[in-house]
């Protein structure tokens, strides 16, 4: 395993809140990892134990979102470990009328990811069979 080569890697996304959701389905299709939601962050995990998370293609995944929705140059991505954050670089904040994590619900089993809480009680169910 090198440095780059994570099992889970933490994604602090305080300074970028309002594309939390867009941001995380983007990066976790990108490198094939499973998104669990936090407050102000999110985690991916691989999806197999035996396979590590590139922490470069995720940095990569992050810029290109970011660039996508031009905000490239206006954020700085930062690598710490195995924590991932995304900093303001002139202080800019970005709006968007985006669900708030708190309307989210991630199953932690799989990623699954619904704004439902009885669609996520119900999807839970299935991995107690």
């Amino acid at each position: 395993m090198t440095l780059l080569q994570n099992l889970m890697i933490t994604i602090d996304c305080r300074e970028v809140a309002s594309i939390k959701s867009e941001l995380v389905v983007y990066v976790s299709d990108q490198v094939a990892a499973i998104p669990t939601l936090k407050t102000h962050e999110f985690m991916l995990s691989s999806l197999d134990d035996a396979e590590f998370i590139d922490k470069n293609m995720v940095i990569t995944a992050i810029k290109e979102f970011l660039e996508s929705i031009g905000e490239g140059r206006n954020f700085a991505v930062i690598s710490m470990n195995d924590m991932i954050s995304i900093k303001s670089i002139s202080g800019k904040v970005i709006e968007r009328n985006s669900p708030s994590s708190s309307e989210m619900f991630s199953c932690p089993h799989c990623g699954f990811i619904t704004r439902y809480e009885v669609e996520h009680q119900n999807h839970m169910k299935i991995h107690y069979l």
